[in-house]
Formats: C-alpha cells, structure tokens, sequence
C-alpha cells in the first residue's frame, strides 16, 4: 500500500531531526521526545514511522552513509578537490559528518564500515596518484583520523578559531587550514628519512 505524501514527508523530518540531535548530543542524549519536538510531530508518530530510538537510528545511519557517498560520487565525478565549495557543501555535508562521528563514538557499525571505507579509498587514491609512504595503510588511517577529529573537537576548534565551524564561514576557514596541513610538509625530506630509519630499527 502507498503511504500518502504528507506522510512521506513526516517520515523525512523526523529523520531529518534525529541527525540533527544525535549528531550534537548523542544517541543517549537525545530522547523520542525530544525528536518529536524537533519534527514539529507526536513522539507516537516517531514509533509509527520506526518503532524504537534504536530503529530510528540505524535509519539515520544508513542514510547518512548513502548521502555521503552520493556526496564522494559527486564530487568525483566534478573534478575531485577543485570542486569542494565550502557554501554548497556545508548545508548538505556538515550535519552528515557531525552525525557519522558521533554515531561512530557511539558504537555504529554502520558508521565504523563508513570509516573503513573512507580509508581503503585513502588507500586507492595514494596508489593511483603515486604517492608512497613507507606504511600505506597507516598513511590512509591516520589522514582519515585528522579529517574526523575536527567534528570530534568542534567545539575546541571554534573557540580556538573564534569562530563556530557549524557556520558555513567556520567550515570553510578549518577546511582550509585542514587542506594546508595535507600539502604544507612540516619537516624536510632528510628528516622524514632519519624519522623512517629509526622507526625500523624499533
């Protein structure tokens, strides 16, 4: 049976505002009620659509997950790095992100096999652009780690910036920085080599 379009649409918002509030409080700290008054509907419309908080969440899980690839697609498919715009990626992205890692700190398998993914790309993309570092799966952990712990620290990285990275301007600024700190080298060749030397040693 089709469910009637304003239904639909109930089903979209409260989704909508599950993400939202696990994504600033948790799954613990956000209640059905809490969701309902975010959708602007009842907490028994809530356990119409999804039955329980923990339904509802792998809800948001998978299509958080499903956004977010689009996303990567998208992005591909445009040209890679020279097609991020801070201003039309941040509506669409921000909240995405902010709820993956919390629903991953939270104990989400869905959101953890999204990491994992997010690394095994890593992985593929210093294969294909030849880029060798002496540990390439530790390369393609640690460089996805970095990109998380923003939304991890976001509140320490507002304050440090003076500026909230949940607005589009503060996204943008810890996007820069975050891209700088992947293509500025902090030490020299001759340095990384003793570094690698000493590493094999131990």
């Amino acid at each position: 049976m089709e469910r009637p379009i304003d239904d639909l649409t109930a089903r979209a918002r409260i989704r909508d505002a599950a993400i939202r509030l696990f994504g600033e409080r948790g799954i613990e700290g956000a209640s059905i009620r809490d969701i309902a008054a975010e959708a602007g509907v009842s907490s028994g419309l809530v356990r119409h659509h999804f039955g329980s908080k923990e339904a509802l969440r792998d809800a948001c899980d998978e299509y958080a997950k499903e956004r977010m690839l689009e996303v990567g697609e998208e992005l591909t498919d445009a040209g890679g790095v020279a097609a991020l715009d801070p201003a039309t990626l941040h509506p669409r992205v921000f909240p995405l992100q902010l709820y993956l890692v919390r629903s991953m700190m939270d104990g989400s398998e869905t959101a953890a096999a999204l990491f994992l993914g997010a690394v095994d790309s890593i992985e593929e993309w210093t294969t294909s652009y030849g880029i060798h570092p002496t540990d390439r799966r530790a390369y393609a952990a640690a460089m996805a780690a970095i990109k998380l712990s923003v939304f991890v620290f976001r509140d320490q990285v507002s304050k440090a910036l003076g500026e909230d990275i949940t607005t589009p301007a503060g996204y943008a600024r810890i996007g820069q920085g975050l891209m700088e700190v992947f293509t500025i080298p902090l030490i020299t060749e001759e340095q990384a080599e003793q570094l690698r030397k000493r590493s094999e040693e131990n």
